[in-house]
């Protein structure tokens, strides 16, 4: 039986921070060439990985270890930033 403690609690939370950041300062290169700051990066790289899982889900891709974890919240933050730049047209007079 596994015990989980306050340790790798600790540990998951910031693995899960760090990947956040890595995936939104990837998107951000991808998309638009440079990152948005480490606040924003991390904002759309937590968002990005909710949306990437729920995606890969669907699609039936199942992500393992750290680099799956990082390839699933990227492609999810791609697809945020995406849908963002979607409604986020400026328009023209």
């Amino acid at each position: 039986m596994w015990v989980i403690t306050l340790k790798n609690k600790f540990m998951s939370f910031i693995w899960y921070i760090v990947i956040g950041i890595l995936a939104g300062f990837i998107a951000g290169k991808v998309m638009r060439g440079s990152g948005f700051g480490l606040i924003v990066n991390l904002i759309i790289g937590i968002v990005g990985g909710l949306l990437g899982g729920w995606v890969f889900g669907l699609l039936g891709i199942v992500t393992m270890g750290i680099l799956g974890n990082l390839l699933s919240a990227t492609v999810g933050a791609i697809l945020l930033l995406w849908i963002v730049s979607i409604f986020n047209k400026p328009t023209s007079l």
